[in-house]
């Protein structure tokens, strides 16, 4: 029984437009950092940062909306400069990276928002996963550093219910309110270098 290629070639053919445009981007961890806010004592903003992020980004050239990323933000790197306070964040009434080390995010969606986009995904943090919508910027220019890699770079912004992710510890004050807001403002910077294609291989001589 004979096995005709033509239809698998006219697949190829017809989805050839989907990634011929689209770029592959590494975030570069060395220049990326998430940060968040929430409400301290109901009087200030307590601000800390999660200085590991990895992850990678698929970005459709001539249609952004089909465009694709992946993000994983070590939790075990959370710093809000008072070395009490974080030890505090990383066990189990807060982020319990003993058990949960790592937040990650995954895009289902992206659209055009004007000038910028919005980026649904799923956000998995202490083992729940709820969908989030981030507000990005940039993103849409490449540059070139002095060694020759491409670069884009932007910004992505959003706000969570911490309680809704099961981080639930709280204390109550004597002057009414609570220690710990339940409303957290995370900020994504990140930057992205675009992967080099693989040089071809060398054809034997003959």
């Amino acid at each position: 029984m004979k096995l005709s290629l033509k239809p698998a070639i006219a697949a190829l053919v017809l989805a050839a437009p989907s990634f011929a445009f689209a770029a592959e981007f590494d975030i570069d961890s060395a220049h990326s950092a998430a940060q968040f806010s929430v409400k301290h004592m109901m009087v200030s903003n307590v601000r800390g940062a999660f200085s590991k992020v990895t992850g990678k980004a698929n970005i459709d050239e001539k249609d952004i909306t089909k465009s694709t990323v992946e993000a994983t933000i070590d939790a075990t790197t959370i710093n809000t400069n008072e070395p009490k306070r974080d030890e505090h964040l990383r066990s189990a009434d807060f982020f319990d990276t003993a058990k949960y080390p790592t937040i990650t995010f995954k895009s289902t969606k992206v659209q055009k928002a004007g000038a910028n986009l919005k980026v649904t995904g799923d956000l998995t943090m202490h083992g729940v996963t709820k969908p989030v919508v981030l507000n990005v910027e940039g993103f849409t220019t490449e540059s070139k550093d002095p060694w020759g890699n491409i670069k884009r770079g932007g910004t992505a912004t959003t706000k969570i219910n911490r309680k809704d992710f099961g981080l639930g510890w709280n204390s109550v004050l004597e002057t009414g309110g609570v220690a710990v807001g339940e409303e957290v403002s995370i900020t994504l910077d990140l930057e992205l270098n675009k992967k080099q294609a693989a040089p071809a291989a060398a054809k034997d001589a003959k």
